[in-house]
């Protein structure tokens, strides 16, 4: 067989490189998102207590977490995709709850997120270092609300968040429609995807189990 010469080895080999997109998609199992929120003008102006609100998620494998810090009052949420279980931690004013979802009720919302379609969008923006593009998402009642996505970075859990099972990439800038319909704005400011550690995950201490109905009585 007859060996190609150094030159014609490196011609080739820039060829090869051209002819390669500019991002490569890339697989992650582990990452760690910080997102400032930007709340909605008119709740500021009744709560400005609100202002500086903060969300970080964590992925690992099958398991992810969302720390939601509102200032008054911060939310945890251990998922467990494999075991399909999700535990919600409530910290309002020192004041702690764990709250326990079974695997029937975990599967209901797969079931209802699986229903929400994203439709692309001109639209492009940097965000956090990364390449986004707009998306439209609708849920099952019709209601949208704006996302923008990275293709460079895929989560190898589709399920680390739910919401976005459908989505095409790792969501850095998206809208949260509350229960009022106010939408905030979660934007990400760093993305980390040096690995996440297991304890992470781990059920703190200190906090007392009371059920989903209980809680509504709580909150009024």
């Amino acid at each position: 067989m007859r060996k190609m010469s150094p030159l014609r080895l490196l011609v080739l080999a820039m060829i090869l490189a051209a002819s390669l997109p500019a991002s490569a998609q890339r697989t992650i199992s582990d990452a760690r998102i910080a997102y400032k929120v930007e709340m909605p003008p008119e709740q500021l102006q009744m709560e400005a207590m609100f202002a500086g609100s903060s969300m970080t998620q964590y992925i690992r494998g099958n398991l992810s977490r969302v720390d939601m810090n509102f200032n008054v009052v911060n939310y945890i949420y251990l998922i467990n995709s494999e075991k399909e279980d999700v535990i919600t931690l409530m910290d309002n004013h020192g004041d702690k709850y764990l709250i326990r979802t079974d695997k029937k009720t975990y599967e209901a919302d797969v079931k209802k997120f699986s229903a929400i379609t994203f439709a692309d969008q001109a639209e492009t923006r940097e965000i956090a270092g990364y390449k986004c593009r707009k998306a439209i998402g609708t849920m099952p009642d019709g209601a949208t609300f704006e996302v923008y996505y990275t293709t460079d970075i895929i989560p190898e859990n589709p399920y680390y968040n739910r919401r976005f099972q459908n989505l095409k990439g790792i969501p850095l800038e998206y809208e949260i429609v509350t229960k009022t319909g106010a939408k905030m704005r979660a934007i990400a400011t760093r993305v980390d995807l040096s690995p996440v550690p297991a304890s992470t995950f781990d059920v703190p201490r200190g906090y007392r189990e009371i059920t989903a109905d209980e809680l509504k009585r709580i909150r009024g």
